[in-house]
């Protein structure tokens, strides 16, 4: 016969323990040398356990031997085997009788003060008795010897708490009154402490015994009902470190206690999500609440979200066309927590969520969404619209429309006008995430254009009681503002509040950077550069002072915002910009740079690498500063000639006088007259000519080509920017011929530099500059080829005939 279950060897032997009856040797199988079950005799009379003959006989079979009695060796002429009833039934009655006694002895052996060897083969003789003999197994129902088997539990020695684990196993296999007994008081919560606090074997014993009690209904509520029992479970189904048995145990009560709800929810929450996707995809209408309520309940990470969408996305979007409203709200929440990920929102969207929620949104009428659903309505359309997809390839409506047609956006707007500002919020933030992406953002703002909601839109800017609010309009207002900036400009120019508000905000005394901060500011750099009215509004509010300020304190490090620090930092500086495009219109603005040493800025924030926004922006601003530079050059009174002097004009010379400007010839700083040699940017300049970002190099050569206007020191500033090893960068510009609008700038700077006879000898032996010009002579507009002519004739590629015909005249 074989081993007990816990491997030990079965004592259903001629070796018993004292107190137990004497086996009789009839008992005994000759082959096995163990009491038989199922005795059978042949016809010789010889009788043996049924399993161990026939196994005998077939070995005889397979070494091709005749069949023959294992004790006397003689061939049977008769291989039938016949029951022994009589001895079969004498073998049930003396191990009844013997069990009868053997549990009387577990009794009297199972306390905690006993011998742990006694202890232990007590448990063992009621796991034999028990796994053994079916028929009496009702003997062992014995509340008394359940209780004293569960007070083991409690033993110090691993070894007892184990092999009383693996005893309750056995005792409670399909026996519903045992199993409650063990349920009662603490029992239970020992059991699952065991599952963390037993060695490998003690967590095996202890999975087993649970699962054995979870296959009752009663009790799966009472096991999952007890603290850390089902994430104690859920960990050791995804554990490595277990032996495969417990992983399987454990996976298997998980299973049984899914007939519980709340252990579904339990396991939900500790990352065993399926039971509830199960229930929610084939349960009860009122299951489907349930589960779906509670998924909108749940924390989920993006991969989460992902297997949530593919497996119950579509029975979500079915249940949220539901006529029980509270099926609906829960479908809702569920969609909402699901809809925030990129790669979950996708998947909603090919299951089809947007027209419902289209028709949820706008829907007036019987069954309609209240206010609050269709926030949640609002919310997971947000989140689906800021993924960034292609929605005019999306219908959202009977007509095909999709959510960037006009009707729809014009929809959209209405609803803001006439909802309260938590929807009002939401539906911004469907506009900000249409018009983040190029493909439709000239859709919306088209809408806004043709239903005059810009000025309704602006008002949203003086919103002081919800922040969400104000934040939304004011990243819809920047994201349209490339397109509508006219529009935005008169609005915000033609009313009190709203830019004075962008101002606050910009320059609020924080230490973060913001995310409003960065779009506000991105906000007013995307207004007309040259609105003098706008400029002059900035000025009066003392907002350059206010961004002046900003400026510095993220360049000296005392203003942080990893996230939003650079474009903050590039709206603040085009922002800034705008007052040097005010010089020649407002003697305050000039006031305004000379006072606050905006160059000395500019030339600073030039060396911004890495930064091209910031470089494009100081250098506009370098370059308008510049401009001025000649109307603000002092130009020195010279002294009166002495006496012999004014006499004898031989004996005069030129007063020398010092600290002349080379180009403006007067004096010059780049504090006052905003001098780029005085500040020494050439060199700065010259350096961004070899950008790879020809946004940059365009700034940077307007820049230097105002020192070679018409009125200075022309040749003066051509050997500056020869001084610092900028003609060749000028000339490769031309060569490279990124943009025209480039090579129109570069060819006017190639003919003043060519004036300089040396340079023109050097430089028209470079073929390819040669045909640089004529290529410009040839294809530029009008007044370009106008100047490509004059440079090709420095370089004496075109004759000069001015003079042949002032000498014929």
């Amino acid at each position: 016969m074989a081993g007990s279950w816990d491997g030990s060897q079965s004592d259903q032997s001629s070796n018993f323990e004292p107190g137990i009856d004497n086996i009789y040797e009839a008992f005994i199988c000759p082959l096995t040398k163990q009491v038989m079950q199922n005795p059978v005799t042949l016809e010789n009379g010889q009788t043996f356990e049924r399993e161990a003959i026939e196994k005998w006989f077939q070995e005889c079979r397979e070494n091709g031997r005749p069949l023959s009695c294992p004790i006397t060796s003689k061939v049977l002429s008769i291989t039938d085997l016949s029951p022994s009833i009589a001895l079969r039934n004498t073998i049930e009655e003396w191990r009844a009788r013997n069990d009868a006694l053997k549990l009387d002895i577990a009794r009297q052996s199972l306390y905690l003060g006993n011998s742990e060897i006694n202890i232990l083969q007590a448990l063992k003789n009621v796991r034999e008795i028990c796994r053994n003999i079916r028929l009496i197994k009702h003997r062992v129902h014995n509340p008394q010897l359940v209780r004293l088997i569960t007070d083991m539990l409690k033993s110090n020695s691993h070894e007892v708490r184990y092999r009383a684990l693996q005893t309750l196993q056995v005792v409670v296999e399909g026996d519903e009154e045992s199993k409650a007994i063990v349920a009662e008081g603490d029992t239970v919560r020992t059991i699952v402490k065991f599952l963390s606090q037993e060695p490998p074997k003690g967590r095996e014993a202890a999975v087993s015994l649970l699962f054995e009690l979870s296959k009752s209904q009663t009790l799966c509520e009472k096991i999952g009902s007890i603290r850390g029992a089902i994430i104690l479970l859920v960990g050791l189904t995804s554990s490595k470190s277990e032996v495969v048995s417990t992983v399987e145990k454990a996976d298997k009560t998980l299973t049984n206690l899914e007939r519980s709800e709340e252990n579904v929810r339990q396991m939900a929450t500790n990352g065993r999500l399926q039971p509830l996707l199960a229930k929610l995809l084939e349960g009860s209408p009122e299951t489907k609440y349930s589960m779906a309520s509670y998924l909108g309940e749940l924390a989920l990470n993006n991969d989460v979200k992902v297997v949530v969408a593919q497996t119950v996305g579509s029975s979500l979007i079915e249940l949220m066309r539901s006529r029980d409203m509270r099926q609906r709200e829960a479908a809702l929440g569920a969609l909402n927590k699901i809809s925030s990920f990129e790669g979950s929102a996708k998947v909603l969207i090919s299951s089809g969520i947007l027209p419902p929620l289209i028709r949820d949104l706008f829907y007036v009428g019987p069954n309609q969404l209240p206010i609050r659903l269709k926030e949640v309505s609002a919310t997971i359309l947000a989140n689906i619209v800021n993924i960034g997809y292609d929605f005019d390839k999306v219908p959202v409506g009977a007509h095909h429309q999709t959510l960037v047609s006009e009707n729809i956006v014009e929809n959209l707007l209405q609803l803001i006008s006439n909802t309260g500002p938590e929807i009002q919020g939401k539906l911004l933030e469907v506009l900000v995430g249409l018009t983040s992406c190029p493909n439709s953002v000239i859709n919306v703002v088209s809408a806004i254009r043709n239903s005059g909601a810009i000025i309704s839109l602006v008002q949203f800017v003086e919103v002081h009681e919800n922040d969400d609010l104000r934040l939304a309009s004011i990243k819809l207002l920047h994201n349209i503002s490339p397109h509508m900036s006219e529009e935005l400009a008169n609005s915000l120019r033609g009313t009190v509040g709203q830019l004075e508000n962008l101002v606050a905000i910009i320059s609020e005394n924080t230490t973060t950077i913001t995310e409003e901060q960065a779009a506000a500011a991105g906000l007013l750099a995307e207004l007309p550069e040259r609105d003098l009215g706008l400029t002059q509004r900035l000025l009066r509010e003392g907002a350059f002072e206010k961004i002046i300020s900003k400026i510095i304190g993220i360049r000296q490090g005392e203003i942080r915002g990893i996230r939003f620090e650079r474009t903050f930092l590039e709206g603040l500086v085009s922002i800034l910009a705008r007052i040097t495009f005010a010089l020649t219109k407002d003697i305050r603005a000039t006031s305004f740079c000379r006072e606050n040493n905006l160059a000395s800025i500019f030339l600073d924030l030039l060396q911004s690498n890495s930064q091209d926004k910031i470089q494009i922006s100081s250098a506009i601003a370098l370059e308008n500063l510049s401009l001025e530079s000649k109307n603000l050059t002092t130009i020195p009174e010279l002294p009166p000639p002495n006496y012999c002097a004014s006499i004898f004009s031989c004996l005069s010379k030129p007063p020398v006088i010092l600290g002349i400007c080379k180009i403006h010839q007067g004096k010059c700083s780049l504090r006052e007259s905003f001098c780029l040699v005085e500040g020494q940017a050439v060199d700065k300049l010259v350096d961004l000519l070899d950008h790879e970002n020809e946004k940059v190099v365009g700034p940077a050569l307007a820049a230097l080509s105002t020192l070679l206007e018409d009125g200075l020191e022309v040749e003066k500033g051509v050997r500056l920017i020869d001084e610092a090893d900028g003609i060749t960068p000028i000339l490769n510009v031309l060569l490279e011929n990124r943009t025209e609008t480039l090579r129109i700038r570069a060819v006017w700077m190639v003919e003043r530099i060519l004036r300089i006879e040396e340079i023109a000898r050097e430089v028209g032996e470079e073929q390819n500059v040669t045909a640089a010009l004529v290529d410009a002579f040839q294809n530029a507009d009008f007044k370009t080829r106008q100047i490509a002519e004059n440079a090709l004739k420095h370089i004496d590629k075109i004759p000069n005939f001015s003079g042949i015909f002032s000498n014929i005249g």
